[in-house]
């Protein structure tokens, strides 16, 4: 049987993260490990090292860790953000970076980083253009592997985090998926634990190289996640 993975999850209180935890409850093949702001809800039967840290001591985390793949899923939302642009930008672009740079900086290999459809440094739309930057700093910090994932519409509860129009998007989105064709495919919902399945088997794999995945890649990824074994 070969050695679990040490993976770290970073982002745990959010939506994917909480998703990644549920994933990786009675899997042999994973050591999880996550580094967080804030204590989170953990999944009943979790086996996890889990340690509450400011950012500014994540390096020190991560040097005694050793994890060999990060899942980074850190992201605020506009209204948790005070609507505030810079508050935004700490969070979604100079957080993910620090915690990228932090990871590289001690012997992390594998990085997989929960980013958004559309994420275009060139857009006119702030949210879509810093997680554009963002994904653009990332591939120059030359992980030997780097995944970015970019989902369509995350479908799962937030805890009343919730705007009226993105809780009618994807009351929506089983009906709005079908018309969804071609080139619109990546902005189809899917549901948040599809992606944390992806995140938990790219991080598995050792395959050099930069990859970027829409909502059909990360839905085929997630369909490579070995099953459970039951006993």
């Amino acid at each position: 049987m070969s050695e679990a993975l040490r993976l770290c999850l970073v982002g745990a209180t959010g939506l994917i993260g909480g998703k990644v935890m549920e994933e990786c409850v009675g899997r042999e093949d994973v050591r999880l490990q996550a580094i967080a702001r804030r204590e989170a809800k953990l999944p009943q039967g979790i086996r996890i090292e889990y340690f509450v840290a400011d950012p500014d001591k994540w390096s020190e985390v991560f040097e005694a860790l050793r994890p060999k793949a990060v899942i980074c899923a850190l992201g605020t939302t506009w209204k948790k953000s005070g609507e505030d642009e810079a508050a935004f930008r700490a969070v979604d672009k100079d957080l993910v970076l620090a915690t990228a740079k932090a990871a590289l900086d001690n012997g992390v290999d594998r990085f997989v980083a929960v980013s958004s459809v559309g994420a275009d440094a060139a857009s006119k739309n702030f949210y879509l253009r810093v997680k554009g930057e963002t994904e653009r700093e990332l591939t120059r910090l030359r992980f030997p592997r780097l995944d970015i994932l970019r989902p369509g519409l995350l479908i799962g509860d937030r805890e009343n985090d919730r705007r009226v129009g993105e809780r009618l998007g994807i009351a929506a989105a089983p009906v709005a998926n079908l018309f969804m064709h071609g080139k619109y495919r990546q902005y189809r919902g899917i549901k948040s634990e599809m992606v944390a399945k992806a995140a938990i088997a790219l991080a598995k794999r050792a395959a050099r190289g930069r990859f970027v995945h829409d909502n059909d890649a990360i839905l085929r990824a997630a369909n490579t996640l070995p099953a459970l074994v039951e006993n």
